[in-house]
């Protein structure tokens, strides 16, 4: 694809976690704008999406896997540890991060609910789309490259076991997988600390740990391009790759142990950058493109690829004026083909504020809950590109800058504001419907191996955050 198509450099999520970026993917909105604060407050069922919008305008549409734009397949625990981020308490609500390996040097179908999605998506290539007299579109969701649940901890565990087998870890060099650096844990952010804590990852690892995860991510990787590939084979087979336009991105992104994480939930560019890659008619091959985009441009993209007009507003913008310039000397001339920044916002569990990111030219700039409680995060991507150095205080003018930017695109204290009430009422409604019942279920949670330490000590600390 990247030989034949265009390749986004600086593409980014709306936010790094998989429902809220997939509501904002299949919406054009922003966040703040759908409401879906966590991956259970998503879309409403019947809203139309731009596939349904296709679909009424003569396409034949069709759709395979994961699409968690509604509501995610996750557990209790996911929700309550969103509802509860805004206790003052620290416990662990992911299983330790580790590498897992199965199978033998032949074994490619790892992830087996992936391939046969993959295998029904390119059966209806071959068998249906091949002879259609109208246009189609075609969605496919994918799991991979994501952790797989891990039996370590409480109810339903958590995704941290970066699995895969020897046939496509002798695909990764070793040689080449770096170690990150870390900050001492004493010097994170607040937030990053909680983060770091509540996924597990504040006791030691040991170099060849981290190596490991960071190669068994990178042959899942691997296993999603072979994914991808059936996909590109099936349209080439039956002749239709030249006629067709083919996108590839994804929800968010894996720390795979930078910043001392894993998973996603988090700003940092290993979290909230993102692969986007569109060939297709018309497109220049080799080209790479450095404008800021994100996922609510998908929206009015696949709108306009299917000559389809609509009159309300979205937070994105069509990608295809970018696709079509004639170079990249074009694009910076013009602005005006897309805005050259975008909006990040995360509500969700393992971080304990609302976090807002703006992405703007070099500037990387996050904020928290209501921009004072927390200090927030300015960093230089052209001269820092691992995150390392804070320099907020340091550049104040650019700082308040971005800041006042931000503001203009969304009042994030009075969002931050919305999520505190959401949040309390949603767990003070579970709380009830539980009755005598509660102290039980929520004892027995993800987090019950910090909880069973102090039960008495966290039950105080959520009644007084319920009746704060």
């Amino acid at each position: 694809m990247k030989n034949n198509g265009a390749v986004f450099l600086n593409a980014y999520t709306n936010s790094p976690i998989c429902c809220p970026s997939r509501a904002a993917m299949w919406s054009g909105l922003f966040v703040h704008l759908t409401e879906s604060w966590n991956n259970y407050k998503c879309l409403d069922p019947d809203y139309p999406t731009w596939m349904d919008l296709v679909k009424m305008n003569g396409y034949v549409t069709q759709r395979f896997g994961k699409q968690d734009y509604v509501s995610g397949s996750h557990s209790l625990s996911n929700r309550v540890e969103a509802w509860t981020r805004d206790v003052p308490f620290l416990l662990r609500q992911e299983g330790r991060p580790v590498a897992d390996l199965t199978g033998n040097a032949t074994q490619k179908r790892i992830m087996v609910e992936d391939w046969k999605n993959t295998d029904k998506a390119a059966d209806w290539i071959r068998n249906e789309a091949h002879n259609l007299s109208q246009p189609f579109m075609l969605y496919l969701g994918l799991n991979l490259p994501h952790p797989y649940p891990s039996e370590n901890m409480g109810e339903n565990y958590g995704s941290s076991t970066f699995l895969t087998s020897p046939y496509w870890l002798k695909k990764v060099a070793y040689k080449n997988v770096t170690i990150p650096k870390w900050i001492p844990l004493q010097n994170m952010h607040p937030v990053d600390y909680y983060s770091t804590y509540t996924k597990n990852c504040t006791g030691h690892f040991t170099d060849r740990e981290i190596q490991d995860i960071r190669a068994y991510y990178y042959a899942m990787c691997a296993e999603t391009d072979a994914l991808m590939g059936e996909i590109i084979a099936a349209l080439s087979d039956t002749g239709l790759l030249n006629t067709t336009y083919v996108l590839f991105t994804s929800d968010h992104g894996e720390l795979a142990m930078e910043h001392r994480q894993f998973y996603k939930m988090s700003m940092y560019e290993g979290s909230a950058h993102i692969p986007l890659i569109i060939m297709g008619p018309g497109i220049k091959s080799h080209r790479q493109i450095s404008t800021i985009v994100s996922l609510v441009d998908i929206y009015p993209t696949m709108l306009e690829i299917a000559g389809v007009h609509i009159h309300e507003k979205r937070s994105g913008y069509s990608l295809m004026p970018l696709l079509s310039a004639q170079s990249a000397k074009d694009i910076f001339s013009n602005n005006y083909l897309h805005p050259n920044w975008a909006l990040s916002e995360f509500h969700g569990s393992d971080a304990n504020a609302s976090t807002y990111m703006l992405q703007a030219d070099r500037w990387k700039y996050i904020t928290f809950s209501d921009g004072a409680s927390f200090p927030p995060q300015l960093f230089d991507l052209s001269t820092d590109p691992d995150e390392l150095k804070n320099v907020a205080g340091q550049f104040l003018e650019i700082t308040l800058s971005m800041d006042k930017m931000l503001r203009s695109i969304i009042d994030y204290v009075k969002v931050s504001d919305s999520v505190h009430v959401y949040n309390k009422q949603q767990f003070a409604n579970w709380k009830a419907s539980l009755g005598q019942n509660y102290t039980n279920v929520i004892s027995n949670l993800r987090w019950h191996e910090d909880w069973s330490k102090k039960p008495k000590f966290y039950a105080t600390a959520i009644d007084k955050w319920l009746k704060n």
